[in-house]
């Protein structure tokens, strides 16, 4: 049965432009889908102009169609008993070019208003499609409807669940409690599971972090060049990849994890991001991937990494150009259609598309990139509470990192408000020929090698470390970026336990 929320002068004249200029197709100013067409024809036609288009069609006739659709009974059928040439031909002469934004938002916010409908949701204090008597209401419908975005409507109806979430399930009054309230029990709990995350990669970064916990949101920052991405893609494998190749022992190695996990690209192709994941896992030089220069016994370790890839449950979303919603539905819809617990962004940064949304919301141009920047740490931090997951995420640094001695949020590129709303904030840096004369003591009494990357732990909530020095041996070519010993920023040694986070199948990661 057609749903009543379906405007077919619309449908019509969203056809007919696309007919006369496929081009608009092209424009991402417009999303196009089956769903738009409730009705088998215009499917049809929709779909036949779409993927003529997209196969490279000059022209778009009734001839050309009609051509694609000889390769398609059914299709064929449901178009010559609609009299699909002379619709054509009728939608041509009536097609008003001018108005296709209009018709295009009216058939989209009729999409939106169908699908909830379709899962049971009444409509009709937004929009009553039934209402024949009340000419006032109707008209106050039409106008509201017509001018209130397409995202305005479905935070209006979206706000409404929530409402009823927040009074009648989630239960507002209880976050008001007694201090005292509970508090045993949180003890006791303390007791059999100690606040801890699923491990990150490398030694003593499980003792600062005590890995990557539920709720809590790091960020780590870095220099063009330095790494950040190849560490993000170890830890991203370290908690969804049950297997890591060990070099010294030569043999993989249990890891006793596999939880979903969601990596988040910006600015890499998805081929590039699995090149790395490839080198990582197996500890072979990414470049002998890429160019297909295998030493002995290497080719087979990428295939098992391969084939790991294949079985281990991470999921990677290329988001080149987006905005806050996008972010949004990317990561609700990874945790609702993956079960994903643990995500990682890389990295920070603005877009054309967020300024743009930003601007339209706020209605202010010429946003500052801190403003924006902290925006998206809002959300990405109330996902966090939200969803009870863990984000990583990271961005670059300005220009001071150069000089600084203090490596901390005034180094962070756009915004060290960033730094407001983040649980652990760290900063990779190459070592200079400083820091190496400096070490020289630490490095000859320890036997460590010398260090090629330092991370600055600056921010530690709930933590015991912070302003302190990780100083790493660091192979990118494997993303491979391990500490091997700490110090403040005075080049003293501090001592540190190497916390070895135990996972079973039943460990469920603190979220506190």
């Amino acid at each position: 049965m057609i749903s009543k929320y379906v405007d077919i002068p619309s449908i019509v004249q969203v056809i007919g432009n696309i007919y006369q200029n496929p081009a608009l197709l092209d424009n991402d100013n417009y999303n196009f889908n089956t769903e738009d067409f409730p009705e088998e024809f215009h499917k049809i036609l929709f779909g036949s102009i779409f993927n003529l288009h997209k196969l490279g069609a000059k022209e778009i006739t009734v001839n050309t169609i009609e051509d694609y659709l000889n390769q398609r009974p059914k299709s064929l059928a449901v178009y010559k008993t609609n009299k699909g040439a002379e619709y054509l031909q009728k939608i041509t002469e009536n097609v008003q070019l001018a108005t296709f934004d209009y018709y295009y938002n009216r058939m989209k916010k009729m999409t939106l208003l169908r699908m909830y409908d379709d899962v049971g949701l009444d409509l009709s204090w937004i929009y009553d499609a039934d209402n024949i008597l009340d000419a006032k209401k109707k008209q106050a419908q039409e106008d509201w409807l017509d001018n209130t975005s397409l995202e305005q409507i479905a935070d209006v109806i979206d706000k409404k669940i929530t409402d009823i979430k927040i009074k009648y399930a989630d239960g507002a009054k209880d976050d008001y409690m007694l201090a005292g309230e509970g508090i045993m029990e949180l003890i006791e709990n303390l007791q059999k599971n100690p606040e801890t995350g699923y491990p990150m990669f490398g030694p003593y970064i499980n003792t600062v972090t005590r890995g990557a916990r539920l709720k809590k949101f790091y960020l780590r920052s870095a220099a063009t060049g330095v790494g950040k991405t190849r560490a993000m893609i170890a830890d991203a494998c370290s908690i969804a990849c049950d297997e890591l190749y060990d070099s010294y022992e030569q043999k993989w190695k249990d890891n006793y994890t596999k939880e979903p996990v969601l990596f988040i690209t910006t600015e890499q192709e998805i081929d590039e991001i699995q090149t790395m994941m490839l080198a990582f896992l197996s500890d072979v030089d990414e470049g002998h991937i890429i160019y297909n220069n295998y030493q002995e016994g290497e080719f087979d370790r990428v295939i098992h990494a391969a084939e790991l890839l294949k079985k281990c449950p991470i999921t990677i979303k290329r988001l080149p150009d987006f905005s806050l919603k996008d972010i949004e539905n990317t990561i609700r819809y990874s945790i609702h259609e993956n079960k994903t617990k643990y995500i990682f962004f890389d990295y920070l940064h603005t877009s054309m598309k967020i300024l743009g949304e930003v601007t339209s919301k706020t209605g202010i141009k010429g946003l500052r990139e801190d403003n924006v920047l902290f925006m998206i740490s809002i959300k990405l931090k109330d996902l966090c509470n939200e969803y009870g997951v863990f984000i990583m995420t990271a961005t670059q640094l300005n220009a001071d990192y150069v000089t600084a001695q203090q490596y901390d949020q005034n180094l962070l590129r756009g915004a060290k408000s960033i730094a407001d709303k983040i649980d652990c904030g760290m900063i990779m840096l190459q070592t200079s020929q400083e820091d190496k004369e400096a070490l020289r003591p630490i490095i000859a009494k320890g036997g460590f090698a010398e260090p090629g990357i330092k991370i600055s732990v600056y921010k530690n909530r709930r933590g015991r470390y912070k302003d302190i020095l990780l100083w790493c041996k660091a192979n990118r070519a494997t993303c491979r970026i391990e500490p091997m010993f700490a110090t403040d920023y005075q080049y003293q040694l501090i001592e540190l336990p190497d916390l070895k986070i135990k996972i079973n199948p039943k460990l469920t990661a603190s979220a506190f």
